[in-house]
């Protein structure tokens, strides 16, 4: 099978079953070629084009409808709404299970990195014999990260000049969120990336985005600010040269931020 170009799903087999759609006098019933695939799902079985086709079926997505024509009439299958949002949830759940997983050192179990749950056991033994290898180049705490120092690069923004400056009214975002704003704040003072300055020419509100799991990102609204900054073109990287440097590599490494 092969859904998309993306990837492909081996099939375990195929066999043959009697779908039935409708109720009487205006069912029908089909001899289909079911596909067997060993994969989780909450979906029992998935009827795709050749079932439509099998059924001379059309679907109103409007309507929650598949009418397909029968002898003496047309027949209608009716979408139940409760069940397929019973199994889109279970979908959704399942989705975020066992994408990762988590192992630390046995000096100290706090201090843990994630791997794929799906690498093969020697690839596994062998990620984790570097992580604990290398174990020393991790900073675990924001506090322990230097930067860089000024002396060596710092950044100005590039205001046009003519652009006024806006002062945004403060936003209120009740006692819950202010807390998480706070924290947020002291955490990025802690670790030394901001500092607390006077600046009275412009003045941004911070924003809370949603996060899956019911957890909050703390964002700032630069949009002004943006607005008064030219456009800096620069030219991109040769994609094809940074997509050829990855021939050979076999694993994918990410770092998050978080």
């Amino acid at each position: 099978m092969s859904p998309s170009k993306r990837w492909t799903l081996p099939s375990k087999g195929h066999d043959f079953t009697s779908i039935d759609l409708g109720t009487s006098p205006l069912r029908k019933t089909c001899l289909l070629k079911l596909l067997v695939v060993d994969i989780p799902s909450a979906y029992k079985v998935i009827l795709g084009r050749p079932t439509l086709n099998a059924f001379r079926a059309i679907i109103s997505t409007y309507h929650m409808k598949i009418k397909f024509p029968v002898v003496g009439g047309v027949g209608k299958a009716q979408t139940d709404m409760l069940q397929a949002h019973k199994c889109y949830v279970e979908a959704i759940k399942r989705g975020k299970k066992r994408v990762l997983e988590e192992t630390s050192g046995e000096e100290n179990p706090n201090k843990i990195t994630k791997i794929g749950s799906k690498l093969k056991e020697d690839v596994r033994e062998q990620v984790i014999n570097c992580l604990q290898k290398n174990k020393d180049i991790f900073a675990w705490i924001p506090q322990v990260l230097e930067g860089i120092d000024p002396g060596v690069i710092t950044h100005h923004l590039n205001l046009d000049s003519t652009i006024r400056h806006i002062k945004q009214k403060k936003w209120h975002f009740g006692p819950e969120k202010d807390k998480i704003i706070q924290g947020e704040v002291n955490k990025l003072l802690t670790a030394g990336h901001i500092r607390e300055i006077q600046f009275p020419k412009w003045l941004s509100n911070v924003v809370l985005v949603p996060k899956p799991g019911g957890k909050w990102r703390m964002c700032i609204n630069f949009r002004d600010l943006n607005k008064a900054c030219p456009k800096d073109y620069y030219p991109l990287s040769r994609i094809d040269q940074l997509v050829d440097s990855t021939s050979g590599c076999e694993l994918l490494s990410m770092m998050d931020a978080s």
